[in-house]
């Protein structure tokens, strides 16, 4: 009888014991174990000076410094617009050049001004502010602002392949990886698109182009030179060069007789035409002269737009391969797809000019 209770007094043990360790193994979990619902409180991003920046796990306030213009495509085109928190500078609103700008960005008109009329940053106004990120293309400004403790990343577009690197970081920056390599593959897709387009065209049938500002005699930007290429036609100023702005003169040219002459600001046309000087020039002769768009940003300059650049390019050079019908498709496609925004027909006519 003793021995009895003795192993059922061992057995309503050991169940009693399996019964706790069954319960604990429900209700509790290891300490290190992270709750796969929850987001860190920060991560870090290498940005395009090889900085380690740490950044907060949601990104409400972002500040744009310096080529505001290009940074803010940047962030519009991640479908983030409207988190800008700062006004474009007086040398963008003084004329209504940026206008889609506040298409894309409505809140941009109350927000307030980080740089004055001379581009110098207003720290007491960006410190008041506290923006959650700051953006900027310069490294004084970059540096400017890490010392005040903001969170800043340095975007760099020197070289063409930089577009993709910018997208990429602010895809790791924003937590929008997945509409970085959208617009990635859409960008290689476009331009392999237009070569195609201009894979038939002979040599002599390439036009020259001349970019820029004729009536300062300078083209403005080393980009030019790869999305006129892509275009099927020949820039009279591809030397090779390596620098951003060139400076050519007058005897440039007359030799270079460039078929197309496509502006960086429309409105000088009626000066360039009223150039007796150059009256000669193919271009000027045929009124063959276009003006860039700008839509988020100047398309003949650093432009996420820069695909769409190219298909209108080809319309403007070789209508017969890309008609007003197709470039006016790819515009409607291209901000609605990434910008959010439903262009009217009236809006993508005063674009393709």
């Amino acid at each position: 009888m003793g021995f009895r209770l003795k192993n059922t007094a061992k057995l309503m043990i050991v169940i009693f014991l399996a019964v706790s360790l069954v319960a604990c193994g429900q209700n509790t979990q290891p300490a290190s174990a992270p709750d796969k619902g929850s987001q860190p409180a920060e991560r870090t991003v290498v940005d395009m000076a090889g900085r380690t920046v740490t950044l907060p796990a949601e990104i409400k306030s972002i500040a744009t410094f310096g080529a505001v213009g290009v940074i803010n495509t940047f962030v519009e085109l991640m479908g983030e617009g409207s988190k800008i928190c700062n006004e474009m500078p007086a040398r963008f609103t003084k004329t209504n050049q940026w206008k889609y700008q506040y298409e894309f960005a409505p809140q941009l008109k109350e927000k307030p001004l980080f740089q004055d009329p001379s581009d110098e940053i207003l720290m007491e106004v960006v410190l008041k502010n506290k923006p959650d990120l700051c953006i900027a293309m310069d490294k004084t400004i970059v540096d400017n602002l890490e010392k005040q403790g903001l969170n800043v990343i340095y975007l760099s577009w020197s070289q063409l392949e930089d577009v993709k690197t910018c997208i990429t970081l602010l895809g790791d920056a924003l937590n929008k990886q997945d509409v970085a390599a959208d617009y990635i593959q859409y960008f290689d897709g476009m331009v392999a698109k237009a070569q195609d387009l201009t894979k038939d065209l002979t040599k002599e049938q390439r036009k020259k182009v001349l970019y820029g500002s004729v009536t300062e005699l300078t083209q403005p930007h080393v980009i030019a030179e790869w999305w006129i290429t892509q275009a099927g036609g020949n820039s009279v100023t591809d030397d090779g060069r390596t620098a951003n702005r060139l400076v050519y003169t007058l005897e440039d040219l007359l030799a270079w007789n460039p078929e197309v002459i496509i502006l960086s600001n429309m409105s000088k046309k009626e000066e360039v035409l009223a150039d007796k000087r150059i009256a000669e020039v193919s271009a000027v002769k045929n009124n063959e002269i276009y003006g860039t768009p700008t839509v988020a940003h100047v398309w003949g300059n650093r432009t996420v737009e820069q695909p769409l650049t190219i298909m209108w390019t080809i319309n403007k050079l070789y209508p017969e391969i890309v008609s007003d019908e197709m470039i006016a498709e790819e515009i409607h496609y291209f901000y609605n797809h990434f910008f959010h925004y439903d262009l009217s027909e009236e809006q993508i006519a005063e674009i393709i000019g």
